[in-house]
């Protein structure tokens, strides 16, 4: 089962030390589940990210879908920052995602701050794609 927002938000206040919280992103990331190999495509990768990134979109079939999202990365911090993001915005109507303020969980986080500006625009790169898979579904159910 993976992390929920609000345990990585709560566990972020607990840890102090920017050391930690990386070690912590790490422990995130170790813990997705394993990504479909099949998935390991052009179609599936995040473009504008410096390290590789895919992510997998799963839509219910109903007006104003949930969408649940796999993800991976080939880096150990990155994969944990797409744990986050997946934890943000994971089984969640359509109409919800669109409206989620990642910058500022971003910054709530202390991320804005302490990622390098390639991971902060790849981060901001799969938010992107997210949203735009949700706006997608939103545009399907409107046809």
């Amino acid at each position: 089962m993976p992390t929920a927002i609000e345990t990585i938000r709560d566990d972020f206040a607990f840890l102090d030390d920017w050391e930690d919280r990386y070690r912590y992103i790490i422990e995130l990331g170790n813990e997705l589940p394993p990504f479909p190999e099949e998935a390991r495509d052009a179609q599936h990768k995040v473009q504008g990210c410096v390290s590789q990134v895919w992510l997998l979109t799963h839509r219910t079939d109903e007006r104003d879908p949930v969408l649940n999202f796999e993800g991976d990365s080939d880096a150990h911090i990155v994969r944990g920052l797409v744990a986050i993001m997946l934890a943000l915005f994971s089984g969640r109507r359509a109409s919800e995602i669109v409206k989620i303020d990642a910058e500022g969980l971003m910054s709530e986080l202390g991320l804005d701050e302490h990622l390098t500006p390639q991971r902060a625009n790849g981060l901001r790169s799969m938010v992107k794609r997210i949203k735009r898979d949700a706006e997608e579904s939103l545009a399907m159910e409107r046809s």
